[in-house]
């Protein structure tokens, strides 16, 4: 088992990731049919936002109780948050732009946006991997065990697996081809990459849950499972080939709502610990005595072994067809391909 699900809140922990799910895929389908969806949940609302965080810091910097009691600066303040939201969101409207054919995103050469916005997503969360491997080696160190707390009071628990994981993130942003194959949909409703088929979307996956899982432990239940299977199910289902486009548009509604509800996952009936807390709490005023690691290595090895596999066929299939895998598609007998092309306005 991943999460400690069981007693007097089971009930509620279940239902709570449902409603994130269902919650996720209906917002995302909002946000991406229609231009007015779109600018209001990624220009407007991040602009509000943007407001609100600034109002609190400044209010905090000059002592004020109401910003220093806030739940988002007690609770929400490293810079890995907030780096995930604007790049988040950065990507969901360089999708739009490109959608829609706004400005540059009209451009031939915009096309590689998609890629550098992921990979500098990707590239965030592996030094945030990093950083708790080097923090959980420095604690065993000095205290005998790997358990160091973070800026926002959590007990994290870095290891070997932090390094593992980090590296099949970098791994992972090889395994993204066809970085100029990008495309509007004929209805203008998404933005497809249809090179980008099940096998790099089961890779990143698992990769982005071992984050989560190693990283935001306490929160791994909602943004880890109920977040990441939110846009593959829609790409499964009918979005084929706007897996990425539905990912941006998840994770940046997610962001915004954690940011500003961290209650939801901290301290509430719905909040749901790993089973990386063996004592069954998670209290950042006691050092955890104990802790239960062993899912973190296994899915830190499936998601090392994940990347490589896929990164195996991407080599073979460019060898056999004598493609460059970054400038040219490589998937294109695949049915994911076939199925997203067929969506796909073609001007070119």
């Amino acid at each position: 088992m991943l999460f400690q699900i069981y007693g007097e809140n089971a009930g509620f922990q279940l239902l709570g990731w449902l409603l994130v799910f269902a919650g996720l895929v209906v917002l995302n389908e909002l946000s991406r049919r229609t231009k007015q969806g779109g600018v209001f949940f990624f220009l407007i609302l991040p602009a509000a936002l943007t407001v609100y965080f600034v109002s609190i810091y400044v209010g905090a910097a000059m002592g004020a109780e109401w910003a220093l009691n806030n739940p988002t600066y007690v609770h929400m303040n490293s810079w890995f948050h907030y780096a995930k939201l604007y790049a988040a969101t950065a990507g969901c409207i360089g999708f739009m732009m490109i959608k829609y054919k706004w400005g540059i995103g009209k451009q031939p050469w915009f096309r590689v946006f998609p890629f550098a916005i992921v990979a500098i997503n990707i590239l965030i969360a592996v030094c945030s991997d990093f950083e708790s491997g080097i923090r959980g080696a420095m604690a065993l160190a000095a205290t005998g065990d790997r358990w160091w707390l973070s800026s926002e009071n959590v007990w994290l628990y870095g290891g070997w697996w932090n390094w593992v994981n980090g590296i099949a993130g970098i791994l992972n942003i090889l395994c993204m081809t066809g970085w100029w194959g990008i495309y509007s949909s004929k209805k203008h409703d998404d933005m497809l990459w249809p090179d980008m088929t099940i096998y790099f979307i089961i890779a990143y996956d698992l990769w982005n849950f071992e984050y989560t899982y190693n990283n935001l432990p306490t929160h791994a239940w909602y943004c880890g499972l109920a977040l990441l299977l939110a846009p593959t199910f829609a790409n499964a289902l009918w979005n084929k080939g706007g897996w990425i486009q539905n990912r941006a548009n998840t994770l940046a509604l997610w962001c915004m709502f954690a940011q500003v509800f961290p209650a939801f996952q901290d301290y509430s009936v719905f909040s749901t610990l790993p089973v990386l807390y063996s004592d069954g709490v998670m209290d950042a005023s006691v050092r955890p005595a104990t802790a239960n690691p062993t899912m973190q290595g296994v899915i830190a090895i499936l998601a090392l072994a994940a990347n490589v596999i896929v990164l195996a066929i991407i080599i073979k299939r460019s060898v056999e067809q004598k493609k460059n895998p970054y400038k040219n598609e490589i998937f294109t007998d695949h049915r994911d391909y076939r199925q997203a092309m067929a969506r796909a306005e073609v001007t070119r």
